[in-house]
């Protein structure tokens, strides 16, 4: 067990945990400072060790900023994925685990919105992102697609469940850039109600812009 001291004094946590503590010191120094702005020396001082030891774990400002891409889209992975295993079998409690997950308090943080619309603005993460991250994307996409069809079919109206879940996904996507702008429009409740007026759009049985309707 680690004593309650060894926790307040960064320098002597475990290499795993002093990594974790130097990923989330880099989004934080991303949100406040910009991609191109960020050092292993920002870093190092945010998270109150020294820069020797960042550069002990991740040797590079590149594989720094490459490790925690890395880590929000695996963060993202498994927060979708643990909100549908905790709904329930029907399409529409599916689709409706996917859509809250976006705004789920772990991963929508002022900071973590930042930090993903800094890297989505640097053309040379996207080659690293697809190489890495892209079949979790693709596996999402596929996701969506799939409740979506289900759904369509639950429902017996026609529809193409490909385009349904792009604009679904488009959505969502889109009210994230709107909540990371210095100046946002309207609050995350705003943003979770936008994107459930876009399901409800399509699917009137089972949503409104509250979110799922009661059921039967």
């Amino acid at each position: 067990m680690q004593h309650a001291a060894d926790t307040a004094n960064p320098r002597k946590l475990s290499r795993e945990t002093r990594r974790q503590q130097l990923i989330e010191a880099t989004i934080r120094v991303i949100a406040e400072r910009g991609y191109s702005r960020t050092t292993l020396t920002s870093v190092a001082q945010l998270a109150g060790l020294s820069h020797g030891l960042v550069n002990f774990h991740f040797e590079t400002k590149d594989r720094l900023l490459a490790e925690t891409l890395m880590f929000l889209a695996e963060e993202y992975r498994d927060n979708w994925v643990a909100a549908l295993e905790a709904a329930g079998p029907h399409p529409a409690e599916r689709l409706a685990a996917l859509l809250e997950a976006d705004f789920s308090p772990a991963i929508c943080t002022d900071a973590r919105l930042s930090a993903w619309c800094a890297f989505w603005g640097e053309a040379q993460c996207r080659p690293l992102y697809q190489e890495h991250c892209g079949s979790n994307d693709a596996e999402y996409n596929q996701t969506v697609e799939d409740i979506c069809r289900d759904l369509l079919a639950v429902t017996g109206k026609p529809g193409n469940a490909e385009r349904i879940a792009r604009v679904l996904r488009v959505t969502s996507e889109g009210v994230w850039l709107d909540l990371m702008t210095m100046t946002a429009p309207y609050d995350r409740q705003e943003a979770r109600s936008t994107v459930f007026s876009c399901a409800a759009a399509f699917f009137p049985e089972w949503f409104d812009e509250t979110g799922p309707k009661p059921r039967a």
